[in-house]
């Protein structure tokens, strides 16, 4: 499966280029959303897509479809006609992860999507609960490795914090038990109702949490700290390199999309994120723009599979 995904790779970002009889856009367009609503990948979508309708000069609908480690949404948009008016809003690792652990899915994440844009990144965020006595990320290894069966790592199935979770406990050779959620928001939920004790999650959703001293951060997957949360160190401060991890949204379209359409759609993305007021949205929320042409978004889509795909295999990483 993985040798297969690096051969669609060459044709990734690749689209038929028929004629469109008129005018691209001239009706709605949908974004199918593979996540729960009130994620964070529903809630930068649901920021962006007001710029991009108002730019478009359609309605851009945000609709979501979560469930099967987002596979169900990735299918979706898989069946539905190449023409532009049906979207996947969905970031990596997250667009690879379901597919590469479970091979039998009929579908490929490469060879049956044509990236269109690169909306933003956002860095991941360790937290635990405040019963947990750890204070630091290799306090909590000790604890972890003292205390085995004793606590739960929460996660939505088959996305980042669940990967980086796992690429966690071999790192360190602890041994935690691992739930996993129809999204992460639930996830959190549990976290704070003192049913699990660990999660990892984008920072715009723990970080009020924290400053409540409801939830205790110990460390930030990025390469550089959170400006929000100054005394976090990173992961690579705590002594752990190799956990590092940043999502990298975008939007995807079904293969064979139009090419006018994919560049219409690319130019208004990028015009999108120059507005200083979503750059203050998505800053508020804890993401970072970025931008650039589908070539960008295909070229980036192709590293982080050459990068995840033999950490899902060294992890053993399984969804239920």
């Amino acid at each position: 499966m993985i040798v297969r995904l690096g051969i669609a790779l060459l044709g990734f970002g690749m689209s038929s280029d028929p004629s469109h009889a008129q005018r691209y856009p001239d009706r709605p367009i949908k974004i199918i959303l593979p996540f729960t609503p009130g994620s964070p990948n529903d809630v930068i979508a649901r920021v962006v897509s007001p710029y991009l309708s108002t730019r478009l000069r359609q309605p851009v609908v945000v609709e979501n479809r979560p469930g099967g480690g987002t596979s169900i949404g990735a299918k979706a948009v898989i069946a539905a006609e190449p023409d532009g008016y049906t979207l996947l809003f969905s970031n990596s690792p997250t667009h690879f992860i379901a597919p590469l652990a479970n091979p039998g899915l009929a579908y490929d994440p490469i060879k049956d999507f044509v990236a269109v844009a690169t909306v933003g990144r956002s860095p991941m965020l360790l937290v635990i609960a405040p019963s947990v006595p750890a204070r630091s990320v290799q306090e909590f290894i000790a604890y972890a490795k003292s205390n085995p069966g004793k606590l739960n790592s929460g996660f939505g199935q088959g996305t980042l914090p669940q990967l980086v979770g796992e690429l966690f406990k071999v790192e360190t050779g602890t041994d935690f038990a691992s739930i996993p959620y129809r999204g992460g928001a639930q996830a959190v939920t549990d976290l704070m109702g003192g049913r699990i004790q660990i999660n990892i999650g984008t920072p715009s959703t723990l970080i009020p949490l924290v400053r409540r001293g409801q939830l205790r951060a110990l460390a930030i997957t990025g390469a550089q700290r959170s400006p929000d949360l100054p005394d976090v160190p990173t992961m690579i401060e705590s002594g752990l390199p190799g956990v590092t991890a940043v999502n990298y949204y975008g939007i995807l379209g079904p293969a064979g999309m139009p090419q006018d359409a994919i560049d219409r759609l690319n130019n208004e993305v990028n015009e999108s994120l120059k507005s200083p007021e979503l750059k203050a949205s998505m800053a508020k929320i804890g993401f970072e723009p970025m931008g650039g042409s589908p070539g960008d978004f295909a070229k980036l889509f192709a590293s982080e599979l050459q990068k995840w795909a033999p950490i899902v295999r060294a992890t053993g990483f399984k969804m239920d």
